[in-house]
């Protein structure tokens, strides 16, 4: 899959719920790697933020990002929109310091995204793949995140509050195809035993019965209702008539629980890559989603590449008759089994270390090692297989190493073990000359790493 951008710029215009000013935000199209980017272009100098999670400094009442004293709130919705809908890349300008609430959903931003369209830019995706639990908990409040491995974005999401109206919910994602039309139009939600507390905080200024859902279940003397009615400019009702207080009917029955979800993709959009997992979460919030998210950028930064997975039932994109056909190597030093995966930047290639291997015999007898310059050798034949099969009559042409640098062993390498080989690209192929980054891994363990040049050239 390839990354993702805008085709062209679009503008929304709305109140803002928590300062009520009329805010303008400008969505424009970015290049590769670029990532989600937030502009305050009414303050000197335009500064930008990266939208990721260790930028976030507030989660009250909705995500706040912010740099030095530059802040950004209720992003989430539109970050929401962005990520269901596959884009990566995009440039977001805004003069103030919160995003639109619009109708408290994330619909609007979903149709001026399908309005302009989606381009498909040259870089291929770059995803989080979840490979073994992850959790995150809040004994304060009894919330609780799960994040397991799953082969798409899926969500489960549970909302639990001492409520009539709505006492627990659940909504389901299995994939973000039913994002536009199932939990893209869900509202936010409040209720109105907390508006009093969220004004005198000096929130919700621009909120109103059109961009909210306001529950009404706890029963309130008419002289308080009243005075919350007039100063949040909303008819009166009668303090009598418990439930919901919109005159527009809830787009579904669950609309709170799918509006928490939409929350939490907002709130997972902030890893800065696409997740491919599932996310269990019980009493979800922006607090504990972002607790969630830092922790998978914590695991971003400390692994370089992800292990690439192998699933030996896949068929190889590469097997050993037509790795033969490509490279000149025999036995004793073909070191390739077959090719796993293989991009327009990167290709991944196996090797079965087995106790059969002739340098075994003397190295060491005793106990047994792949020797280091082996699995550089290996790790530059995954590399002259990705280049070789980009060029008309492969067979005619050799790769030699020019140069090898950062070499690095970092775990023994035995009888037994499967090495699986990442190689990409650093730099476009010119002039015969190739540069490259290779990893091998042992399963989710990196064991020897080395950036190499490589010329390619015609056989005699």
């Amino acid at each position: 899959m390839k990354q993702r951008t805008i085709q062209e710029s679009f503008t929304l215009r709305g109140i803002g719920l928590h300062t009520g000013f009329d805010i303008e935000v400008t969505f424009n199209p970015a290049p590769v790697d670029h990532g989600v980017k937030i502009k305050r272009i009414d303050l000197e100098g335009e500064p930008v933020i990266d939208a990721l999670a260790e930028n976030v400094v507030n989660t009250q009442r909705g995500t706040v990002i912010g740099k030095n004293d530059v802040t950004v709130s209720t992003i989430e919705h539109a970050l929401s929109a962005l990520y269901a809908l596959g884009i990566d890349n995009c440039l977001v300008e805004v003069n103030s310091a919160e995003f639109p609430i619009l109708d408290g959903s994330a619909i609007e931003y979903v149709k001026a995204i399908r309005k302009v369209g989606i381009k498909e830019q040259a870089k291929d995706k770059d995803f989080y793949v979840v490979r073994k639990k992850m959790e995150v908990t809040d004994p304060e409040t009894g919330s609780k995140l799960t994040l397991l491995p799953d082969t798409d974005f899926c969500i489960n999401s549970f909302i639990e509050f001492d409520s009539r109206i709505i006492p627990n919910q659940s909504a389901t994602m299995d994939s973000v195809t039913d994002y536009e039309t199932e939990i893209a139009p869900a509202r936010t939600f409040v209720f109105v035993r907390e508006i009093q507390q969220l004004r005198k905080a000096g929130l919700i200024k621009g909120g109103n019965l059109d961009n909210a859902i306001v529950i009404y279940e706890r029963r309130l003397p008419q002289e308080e209702l009243d005075e919350i009615a007039d100063a949040v400019n909303v008819p009166r009702h009668d303090a009598n008539e418990l439930g919901y207080l919109n005159n527009r009917e809830l787009e579904f029955p669950n609309e709170p629980a799918r509006h928490k979800l939409l929350d939490i993709i907002g709130d997972m959009a902030l890893v800065g890559k696409p997740i491919k997992g599932r996310v269990i979460a019980v009493r979800p919030g922006h607090k504990i989603n972002n607790q969630l998210a830092r922790l998978i950028r914590r695991d971003i930064k400390l692994n370089e590449v992800q292990p690439p997975i192998y699933d030996v039932y896949t068929e190889p994109v590469m097997d050993n008759i037509r790795i033969r056909e490509l490279l000149p190597h025999r036995y004793p030093f073909l070191m390739v089994d077959k090719v796993i995966q293989m991009t327009d930047t990167f290709i991944v290639g196996v090797k079965n270390t087995t106790t059969n291997e002739p340098f075994f015999v003397g190295h060491f007898p005793q106990e047994p090692v792949m020797p280091g310059v082996l699995q550089v050798e290996a790790m530059a034949q995954v590399g002259g297989l990705f280049v070789l099969s980009r060029l008309d009559e492969p067979e005619r042409y050799s790769t030699y190493f020019l140069k090898i640098d950062n070499v690095k062993f970092r775990h023994k390498v035995v009888p037994g073990d499967t090495l699986i080989f990442r190689v990409e690209l650093t730099s476009e192929i010119r002039r015969g000359i190739a540069t490259m980054r290779g990893l091998a891994f042992i399963g989710d363990k990196v064991v020897s790493e080395a950036d190499f040049t490589a010329q390619i050239i015609k056989n005699k």
